[in-house]
């Protein structure tokens, strides 16, 4: 279905409108923060750092000669997106694309598109009285503190701004 110029305005006024006061959420002394699911891990995001999350579109255009975790190219509302697998960048498995699935795109702001695939969007979560425990991995340098909720669930800080900057996730090609 096509859509015509007014819809995508509307459409584009309103992602902006939700984004605002996302970032103005986050502009409060609570700690909210993005919660997603990778394969079983949870991980939180900066909501500054957090662009659109889209479902994983059917046509996702592979590379040719770059790393497995690099899944290819996707167009977002005009403007191309390199889609990574952090799961499969970290050392794990493939993420399993599922009716769940997500593109986590990383905000205009950090200068570059890229979009991560996530199992799953778990919702803004408040981490502010959220216990602290030292992070295990430190493999990970866009891995930040492990924080436990008060059910007794880690979550893993994730710094988009980190990973953005990281050479290792730069270097696409094979």
């Amino acid at each position: 279905m096509a859509l015509d110029g007014e819809t995508k305005s509307h459409l584009r006024e309103f992602q902006e409108r939700l984004a605002e006061r996302l970032r103005n959420a986050s502009a409060t002394p609570r700690v909210a923060r993005l919660g997603m699911a990778i394969d079983e891990r949870r991980w939180l995001v900066d909501l500054a750092e957090a662009g659109e999350i889209v479902p994983v579109p059917a046509q996702m255009t592979p590379v040719p000669n770059t790393r497995d975790w690099f899944r290819g190219l996707v167009n977002l509302r005009g403007t191309l997106f390199g889609v990574s697998d952090l799961l499969r960048f970290s050392g794990g498995g493939f993420t399993p694309l599922a009716k769940e699935s997500r593109l986590l795109a990383i905000s205009a702001s950090l200068n570059l598109n890229a979009a991560l695939l996530v199992s799953r969007m778990l919702g803004l979560n408040d981490a502010s009285g959220w216990r602290h425990e030292p992070s295990a991995d430190l493999s990970m340098p866009w891995a930040g503190r492990c924080l436990v909720d008060p059910d007794g669930r880690q979550w893993h800080e994730l710094s988009l701004s980190r990973l953005a900057a990281d050479e290792r996730f730069l270097a696409v090609a094979r």
